[in-house]
């Protein structure tokens, strides 16, 4: 018996059951960033950390993680995005198990790293995955718009389900939780995520490229999360430092007179691929370092325990998600995604400053919450319209490098942000702490200040955003160009 022309156009689109196993292994990678946060006291306890050493549980992922997104970008392109993405989720599967049956402090930590690993393989070519599934400007618009809710909301859920999971059960779960995920979206991927044809390795099998981009980056990294213990201007901070920036010049020079460049540099080329990713590292300084600080805040001020600071970031996720799962994607097409980025983030500096009146006896309800409003309101426009314009400058044969950039600068910034905020949060507190005030106002003040400093960036993010980015249709008339019209300019 056939089906009627109106059961075939009521059969939903298979591309859709695409999307959901992709943004699915999405939200798992972006989860484990922030749902370990609030059970780091109990993995302390448990497995006998030093204060230090029990940064290195967060570190461990954040160092292989950012090190190889770029790198995995660019192998999704050459080897095929699904082949990647399913290779990821499998280590990032096994490594949960690992990191959940883990009773000593070196199997965690090591276990978190090939997570990183994983995490890095997997994310990296989703975006670019995505944006080839759906090419026109409609439907795009309304699949990058989930894609950013899962993005951009994952960070709260982590918080609350940390909380949740941590409390009810134990610690170990925050990890085991992944495996069935994991399982289940692999076993789903398999028919429902459409197979694709890498270009093949000779397209960019450069090994001294590859070793200098993962080199420099990791050092970077590296440097970067350890400023919280040894400061800015310390030898290894410098030093680390130095050494990444010399990995990173040698790889663009390598790049740039390779026959076969891992990174072909004609992506940076467009104005929207570059202004994108430096308003999205700007973006991501600011609300990462908040988010950081403000659990901080809620804890050590207002006395939350994990279960309720995980509740009172839940409003971020709910104003994301009702604005991402739509309605963004329809001001995009309305009135273009540049249009839409600008006052987001304003929306973002806006939530942040209020932070800035934060007190010693503050109350949630005036002194945070409105702030998570804003913020909620301004990130669930700003990041649809933003992977929109990082995406609207790359070629389908660059869409995985393209991606893997700008989980890239994700990462990168969110570290920045994080060790710059904290650095200068702890040494307005230690100042205030000399001067007479009590523990509670000396954290409080340096949290003000720290959240002045997001908002100023968020701010920035603005303007770099209005002054450089194009419209979509100029971008893509950009890369129409002929390549060999390119490389004569």
């Amino acid at each position: 018996m056939t089906s009627s022309p109106a059961n075939r156009a009521a059969a939903p689109d298979p591309r859709m059951r695409a999307l959901v196993v992709l943004c699915a292994g999405m939200l798992m990678v972006i989860l484990d960033q922030t749902i370990v946060n609030v059970a780091l006291p109990s993995i302390q306890s448990d497995l006998g950390f030093t204060q230090s050493g029990l940064a290195w549980v967060v570190n461990a992922y954040l160092i292989a993680f950012g090190g190889l997104l770029l790198l995995a970008g660019r192998l999704g392109d050459l080897l095929g995005r699904k082949r990647l993405f399913m290779a990821g989720m499998a280590v990032f599967t096994l490594a949960s198990l690992a990191c959940g049956l883990a009773g000593s402090q070196g199997m965690l930590i090591a276990a978190r790293f090939v997570q990183g690993v994983g995490g890095a393989l997997s994310s990296a070519v989703i975006l670019g995955m995505i944006v080839t599934m759906f090419p026109q400007p409609g439907e795009q618009a309304k699949a990058i718009g989930i894609y950013s809710f899962v993005a951009s909301a994952g960070a709260s859920i982590g918080l609350l389900s940390g909380g949740v999971l941590t409390q009810a059960l134990d610690w170990h779960w925050i990890f085991f939780v992944n495996v069935p995920i994991g399982v289940a979206t692999l076993a789903l991927a398999v028919p429902v995520v459409a197979a694709d044809r890498g270009l093949g390795l000779r397209e960019g099998a450069d090994g001294a490229g590859a070793a200098l981009v993962t080199g420099a980056l990791m050092l970077g990294v590296y440097a970067i999360v350890g400023v919280a213990d040894h400061g800015w201007g310390s030898a290894q901070t410098l030093g680390l430092g130095a050494i990444s920036l010399a990995l990173l010049g040698a790889f663009v020079w390598r790049e740039a007179t390779a026959a076969t460049p891992l990174l072909p540099l004609r992506i940076f080329r467009s104005r929207n691929v570059t202004g994108a990713n430096a308003v999205q590292t700007l973006l991501v300084s600011g609300a990462l370092g908040m988010f950081f600080l403000a659990v901080l805040y809620l804890q050590r001020v207002l006395g939350f325990d994990a279960l309720e600071t995980g509740l009172a970031f839940l409003p971020v996720s709910v104003v994301i998600g009702t604005l991402s799962l739509g309605f963004s994607a329809r001001l995009n097409l309305r009135f273009g995604a540049k249009a839409v980025l600008v006052p987001g983030m304003a929306l973002v500096a806006l939530g942040l400053a209020w932070l800035t009146q934060v007190s010693v006896d503050g109350a949630y309800v005036v002194d945070v919450l409105p702030a998570m409003l804003l913020m909620g309101a301004g990130a669930g426009i700003s990041f649809p319209a933003l992977m929109t314009l990082a995406m609207s400058g790359a070629t389908a044969e660059d869409s995985g490098l393209a991606s893997g950039l700008v989980n890239t600068t994700q990462q990168v910034g969110g570290a920045i942000g994080i060790s710059l905020l904290v650095t200068f949060a702890t040494s307005r507190t230690d100042s205030l702490r000399a001067a007479g005030e009590t523990t509670a106002s000396a954290l409080t003040g340096g949290y003000r200040l720290a959240f002045a400093i997001s908002a100023g960036l968020a701010l920035a993010g603005a303007l770099l955003a209005a002054t450089v980015l194009r419209r979509e249709s100029e971008a893509r008339a950009e890369i129409s160009v002929p390549e060999a019209e390119l490389q004569t300019t």
